[in-house]
């Protein structure tokens, strides 16, 4: 049998086993399975990559104000002006974070919070808390403690 002709057996459903016989076979029927395939596949894994990516990028704006807080309160704790300790954690927070700083008695609190980049439901807010003890405090807690 020439190429020729078993293209067009082929096209029309029947193509030759190994012994040689004529058999009728799904070669036909198989057509277009790959592209039907590709089509649900390629949207689904460029989908997942941008999710994935997101996800990436929302944890490390999370670390971002972890650190941010985590600075604001160090700068607070060693008695720096409150202005000082605010530009140290807007200088490791994310872009568009916003940082509160109080304080309760020897307790210092800085709180940093910061949206995420993503359209609609994507879109998040991050938070991260710090405390730490004021130096202050700890310097007249030692002084009180050696007066006795």
């Amino acid at each position: 049998m020439r190429s020729s002709e078993r293209s067009s057996d082929r096209s029309s459903g029947w193509c030759s086993g190994r012994s040689g016989r004529r058999c009728r076979c799904r070669c036909r029927s198989d057509r277009g399975y790959v592209t039907a395939e590709s089509a649900l596949v390629l949207p689904t894994l460029a989908l997942f990559a941008v999710v994935l990516l997101w996800g990436l990028m929302a944890a490390a704006a999370q670390i971002q104000c972890v650190d941010a807080a985590r600075a604001g309160a160090r700068a607070v704790a060693r008695s720096e002006p409150r202005a000082a300790a605010l530009a140290a954690a807007r200088s490791a927070a994310p872009r568009g974070a916003e940082v509160a700083l109080q304080r309760e008695g020897d307790l210092v609190r800085v709180r940093v919070e910061a949206p995420t980049v993503g359209p609609g439901p994507l879109s998040v807010r991050l938070r991260a808390e710090a405390a730490a003890l004021a130096e202050d405090a700890a310097v007249a807690d030692d002084a009180a403690v050696a007066a006795r």
